[in-house]
């Protein structure tokens, strides 16, 4: 049992490129100091004193920030490639951590935060496109898993190290989150720069076939608009459940940073072996349709009885858990496979958009929400919507095949 187990485990990582492992080393070191944004409801309502609405508007121009941030780094990417554009995001999201630390007032803190948001929001489609490049077609999802694996890894720790720091200093989210970013694009530099790394040369842009524009992709524009859908559902475990435990269930922050860890701890475990056995077993839309059902039942869970808060809040994130393991990998797999290298910047940009367009409508449809008809109305509504998704997500193989 123990050999079969450790071979399953040899075969899910064999075969990935070292710049894909490097390149997931620096992702892991970027999150693990992944501390402000999962807090940051708690630190405007506890710390800056504000009400849930208006702190649910300084996470909507997060939002507004990544949506900027999401087409202009795809655009730049195919221009000038994915590691100029992921070395000036680390470092100068690095930087803006640090500033937003220092505002005081509400409006301030707005406008850095759209700023910070706008700059570490162009890492992604670079880092999206890399993972594309350092991987080939046979290894391309457990790449993608490998770079979620550390994304999670990273979340595990930031999210256990950022429970105990908020419960000591809310300040100091801020100078962690900064110094990681910063050490992040210190340490792409050394081993994955052009100069040093021979893998991340990439074919100038001018060299490449003209590749047809994704806004001619229908299939691939309603899979971004189900996206953005699934998004807003998804983000209230980072932006509006912290608040719930806090407030509604009276969980401390050291037990809420515990179950932000153990999300990343099970994904850290399970995810890369489960993609091994599942992927091309099924169509990829199969699984995520799977997926959301389960992250859609998590959320109802949460409308037990505070009595059981503890259990709740762990099995709720459990079950939150297996769904996202099911459904986020298969999502880029899905989407990669219709891109060229020409035109995956703009497809890898406008992916990134869909989750940045729902940090805008989330936070802030959701917290009015919370705050007009209670926490029970958000989390049905929110269950019932991921229902719904499960279902067009099914039916849209259906569709995609016959295209």
């Amino acid at each position: 049992m123990i050999t079969s187990t450790k071979k399953l485990y040899r075969e899910a990582y064999a075969g990935l490129s070292e710049s894909t492992w490097w390149l997931s080393l620096v992702m892991l070191i970027n999150r693990s100091g992944t501390m402000v944004v999962p807090f940051m409801t708690m630190y405007m309502t506890q710390h800056m004193k504000v009400g849930i609405g208006k702190a649910a508007v300084v996470m909507s121009l997060f939002g507004a920030g990544s949506v900027a941030g999401s087409l202009l780094g795809g655009k730049i990417t195919d221009k000038i490639g994915f590691y100029y554009v992921q070395m000036f995001t680390l470092i100068g999201g690095g930087i803006m951590f640090i500033v937003l630390g220092q505002m005081t007032s509400y409006t301030s803190i707005c406008v850095a935060s759209f700023f910070l948001s706008m700059i570490n929001e162009a890492f992604r489609p670079a880092n999206t496109v890399a993972v594309a490049h350092y991987s080939t077609e046979q290894n391309r999802t457990r790449s993608y898993s490998l770079n979620r694996l550390a994304i999670n890894l990273g979340w595990a720790v930031g999210g256990a190290l950022g429970g105990f720091v908020a419960g000591y200093n809310y300040q100091l989210l801020f100078w962690v989150d900064g110094f990681t970013n910063i050490g992040a694009g210190i340490l792409l530099y050394n081993v994955l720069s052009p100069s040093r790394n021979a893998a991340t040369k990439q074919v100038h842009a001018k060299e490449l076939t003209p590749a047809a524009s994704v806004y001619k992709d229908r299939i691939y524009l309603f899979f971004v608009l189900l996206q953005i859908v699934f998004a807003i559902c998804f983000f209230q475990l980072f932006t509006i459940l912290p608040v719930f435990f806090k407030e509604e269930w009276h969980l401390s922050e050291p037990f809420i940073g515990f179950t932000m860890a153990l999300n990343g701890l099970l994904i850290a475990v399970i995810e890369m072996v489960l993609v091994y056995r599942l992927e091309g077993r099924r169509p990829y839309l199969h699984f995520i349709s799977a997926g959301v059902l389960l992250i859609g039942v998590s959320y109802a869970m949460l409308n037990g009885s505070a009595v059981y808060a503890v259990s709740l809040a762990i099995l709720s994130s459990i079950v939150i858990t297996i769904g996202e393991m099911l459904s986020m990998p298969f999502m880029n797999s899905f989407w990669i496979r219709r891109t060229t290298n020409s035109n995956r910047g703009q497809y890898a940009g406008l992916y990134t958009m869909a989750w940045s367009m729902a940090q805008v409508v989330g936070p802030l449809t959701s917290g009015q929400v919370a705050e007009k008809y209670g926490y029970d109305v958000l989390w049905w509504a929110t269950g019932g919507i991921c229902l719904l998704l499960s279902i067009i997500y099914w039916l849209l193989q259906k569709f995609a095949a016959n295209k």
